[in-house]
């Protein structure tokens, strides 16, 4: 059994051991492994103009990006991989607003520079290393058709 004394000095001696792992571990991931993952040797002024433009349009309010945002509109961090550039363009520059399934996107009528802007931010994205998220989703062959 500990003394009180030897319980503190325990305790202390844990808590400053398992902070220096701690720093040591972040320092790493932030030194090293980030920048590697993110590729921002790719970040470039269209790119950047693309983020301030899905910051300034509230884009998280319905959609998720890297695992954050709301959940009501569909989750875009791989979004260039599922759908060619003239689709997200168009979505984008859409002077009505577009309802796929029942949910409605405003429309932001975007120019052809800022709709350019927003799809170099979203292949960026696209391209960072997420170490497999979000995971590919399964889907089952059916023969029935859907009625939209």
């Amino acid at each position: 059994m500990l003394s009180k004394n030897q319980a503190r000095l325990f305790f202390l001696g844990g808590t400053i051991v398992t902070f220096a792992i701690f720093l040591a571990l972040s320092w790493t991931t932030l030194s090293k492994e980030v920048p590697k993952n993110t590729h921002s040797e790719n970040l470039s002024q269209e790119v950047i103009r693309g983020k301030e433009i899905w910051e300034s349009n509230n884009c998280m309010g319905c959609h998720t990006i890297l695992g954050e945002g709301a959940y009501y509109a569909p989750e875009l961090t791989k979004v260039s991989e599922r759908r060619p550039p003239e689709y997200i363009k168009a979505v984008l520059m859409s002077e009505i607003p577009w309802s796929p399934r029942g949910r409605k996107m405003v429309a932001y009528h975007l120019s052809e520079q800022q709709a350019n802007d927003v799809l170099a931010f979203l292949t960026w994205i696209g391209k960072v290393d997420l170490n497999g998220f979000p995971a590919k989703p399964k889907y089952e062959k059916t023969n029935k058709v859907v009625n939209p």
